[in-house]
C-alpha cells in the first residue's frame, strides 16, 4: 500500500503547464517572473490586512502562470533570500555563551532569580524568534487564506520535484520547514473521517477513481462494488480542501484473511456482513503529492479500526493484503551482482586459491540443483542465480504459465521475500516502503502469499507475492514503539522459519 509515492504522476503538477514560454516570449516570461516575485515579497512583508487577501491571490495565481523553470527560480529566491538571519543567530548565541550561568539554579529563587536570569530569558526569546525563517510568515498567511492550504500542498509538490533532480541545501531546508507546518495543520483533530459511499457527489467519486494507486478501478461497476455490500471506503477530508479526500482506504469484510487480491476484487457475491470476522485493508492511496512524508495513513488506519470495531463487534481481525513494491528490484539487483561476483570468485580461486568476502550464494543447494535441472531449451545460465535472473526478467513472464517453473521458483522466491521483509534494512528500518509504513504504525508481518497478484504490476514488483500485515489491537502501540526505537520487526513464527532455514543451511 503505497501511501507516499503512488498517485504522484496524476497530481504532481496541477496546473503545471502554466505559461510554457518559447524563445520569443522570454521578455514576457521575465516580466511575469518579476511581477510574481514582487507579489510574493508583498505577501510576506505587508501588514495591512485589508489588502493582504488580494496580494495572496495575486501571488498564488501568478505562481501558476509561471513556467517550470521560473517556478524553480522563484522557489530558490524564497529559500535563500527569505531564510533566517544567521548572523543575528550567531550573535545571540555568542551573547548567551558569554553569560555566567549559576551552577545550581535550584538555590536561586525570587527577586534574585529574576535579576540573574533576565538576560538569559531575553536572549533566548530573541534567539527563538531569530531561528524562524522569514518565509514562515508566507506559509502562515496562506494557511488561513481561502485555497491557501491546497496551494501550499501544490507548492511543496513542486519543491519535491526539483529536489528529486537537484540536491539544493537551501531548498531542502525550505521543504523541511513547510513539511513541519503542514504536519501541524493536518493533525488528526483538523481532519474529518468520512465514509465514502455511492451516494456521495460524483465529483468526489471521480477523485477516488483518479487517485486509486494500488489496484486501479476499471469502471463504474467496479467502483460501485468497492463501495457496496461487504466493502467500506473511508477518507480523510479537510475543510480547507473540500470535496477531495487527502487519503483514502478501502476495506473488505471477509470470513478470513484473504490470500490473493483476485479473491478480494472479484469476490461475487460478497458474504453477508454479519458473517464477517475480518476487516481487510487492501488499498490505501494518497491524493496529494505535496503531502508526501506526512503520515496521515497512520491516523486513518487507527481511526478506521476503532470505527469498524464499534459498529461491528463481530469483527475480530484487522489485517492488510499489501503489495511488496521493492522486492523484485532488490532481488534482481542481488542476483545480478552475486552472479558477477561468482564469476570473479571463480577466477580468483583459480589464481590464488582465495575467495571473495562479498560473494554470497543466496540460493541453498536444493534450490540451486532444482534451477539447474530445468530444461536447457527454455532457460539458460551457468548457475542457479543466473537462471533465476533470466526467468524473472523475461518480459513475457513465461515462468508464470509453466507449472514446472512455478514449482521450482516458489520455494526460493518465498524464502527470499521473507528475508527481504524481515532482514533487509535501511537506516535500521525495513527496506520496503510499504513494510516500513505498516510496521511503524504497529502492525506485524503475518504471512506472505504466493501468486497473490497476477497483474503485470504485481509480477514486476514482487513476482506476484503479497503480504498480510496484522494489526493486533492489544499490541499496536507496543510493536510501533519497539520498531521505532530499535527497528524490531514482529512477525509470525512461519515467517521467521523461512529465514531461519537459510541461516542454518
Amino acid at each position: 500500500m503505497n501511501t507516499e509515492q503512488n498517485a504522484v504522476n496524476q497530481t504532481q503538477h496541477q496546473n503545471s503547464e502554466g505559461n510554457q514560454s518559447g524563445p520569443n516570449d522570454s521578455g514576457n516570461s521575465e516580466r511575469e517572473f518579476k511581477q510574481v516575485r514582487a507579489s510574493m515579497h508583498s505577501a510576506i512583508t505587508l501588514n495591512k490586512t485589508e489588502v493582504l487577501d488580494d496580494v495572496l491571490n495575486n501571488f498564488s495565481e501568478g505562481y501558476f502562470s509561471l513556467s517550470h523553470e521560473n517556478r524553480r527560480n522563484l522557489l530558490l529566491v524564497l529559500a535563500r533570500e527569505y531564510d533566517l538571519d544567521r548572523s543575528q543567530v550567531r550573535e545571540l548565541i555568542k551573547q548567551c555563551l558569554g553569560l555566567d550561568l549559576p551552577s545550581d539554579k535550584a538555590q536561586v529563587s525570587g527577586p534574585e532569580e529574576d535579576s540573574l536570569f533576565s538576560s538569559f530569558y531575553r536572549i533566548e526569546r530573541n534567539l527563538r524568534h531569530a531561528l524562524k525563517p522569514v518565509y514562515e510568515d508566507l506559509f502562515d498567511r496562506l494557511n488561513t487564506h481561502p485555497g491557501g492550504l491546497r496551494f501550499l500542498s501544490n507548492l511543496r509538490a513542486d519543491i519535491l520535484s526539483i529536489l528529486a533532480e537537484e540536491n539544493i541545501a537551501s531548498l531542502r531546508a525550505l521543504d523541511s520547514y513547510l513539511k513541519e507546518k503542514l504536519s501541524t495543520w493536518l493533525s488528526p483533530a483538523a481532519l474529518e473521517l468520512h465514509q465514502i459511499t455511492w451516494d456521495d457527489p460524483a465529483s468526489l467519486l471521480e477523485k477516488i477513481v483518479a487517485y486509486e494507486a494500488v489496484h486501479p478501478i476499471s469502471n463504474l461497476l467496479d467502483l460501485k462494488r468497492r463501495l457496496g455490500t461487504g466493502r467500506r471506503c473511508f477518507g480523510y477530508l479537510h475543510p480547507a480542501i473540500p470535496g477531495e479526500p487527502l487519503i483514502f482506504i478501502e476495506v473488505a469484510l471477509l470470513k478470513d484473511v484473504a490470500q490473493s487480491i483476485q479473491d478480494v476484487l472479484w469476490d461475487s457475491p460478497p458474504i453477508p456482513e454479519t458473517e464477517a470476522t475480518c476487516a481487510l485493508f487492501y488499498s490505501i492511496s494518497s491524493t496529494q503529492p505535496g503531502l508526501a512524508g506526512i503520515n496521515l495513513g497512520k491516523f486513518l488506519i487507527k481511526r478506521v479500526i476503532t470505527l469498524v470495531k464499534r459498529e461491528m463487534s463481530h469483527i475480530s481481525t484487522f489485517a492488510t493484503l499489501s503489495p511488496i513494491p521493492g522486492f523484485m528490484q532488490w532481488l534482481l539487483s542481488k542476483l545480478a551482482s552475486q552472479t558477477l561476483l561468482a564469476e570473479a570468485d571463480m577466477s580468483q580461486q583459480l589464481a590464488d586459491g582465495s575467495s571473495s568476502t562479498f560473494y554470497e550464494n543466496i540460493l541453498n543447494p536444493e534450490e540451486e540443483e532444482a534451477l539447474m535441472g530445468l530444461p536447457k531449451d527454455n532457460v539458460d545460465g551457468t548457475n542457479g542465480m543466473e537462471v533465476m535472473f533470466n526467468l524473472l526478467t523475461s518480459k513475457s513472464y513465461k515462468w508464470i504459465h509453466s507449472p514446472e517453473f512455478l514449482s521450482v521458483l516458489k520455494k526460493p522466491l518465498m524464502r527470499l521475500c521473507a528475508r527481504y521483509l524481515l532482514q533487509e534494512k535501511k537506516r535500521g528500518k525495513a527496506l520496503d516502503s510499504v513494510a516500513n509504513f505498516h510496521l511503524q504504525n504497529g502492525a506485524m508481518v503475518e504471512r506472505i502469499n504466493w501468486l497473490a497478484d497476477r497483474s503485470e504490476k504485481g509480477l514486476s514488483q514482487s513476482g506476484g507475492i503479497m503480504v498480510n500485515y496484522v494489526y493486533s489491537l492489544e499490541h499496536i502501540e507496543e510493536y510501533a514503539h519497539s520498531y521505532f526505537t530499535n527497528g524490531e520487526i514482529h512477525a509470525s513464527p512461519v515467517l521467521h522459519h523461512y529465514v531461519e532455514v537459510m541461516a542454518s543451511a
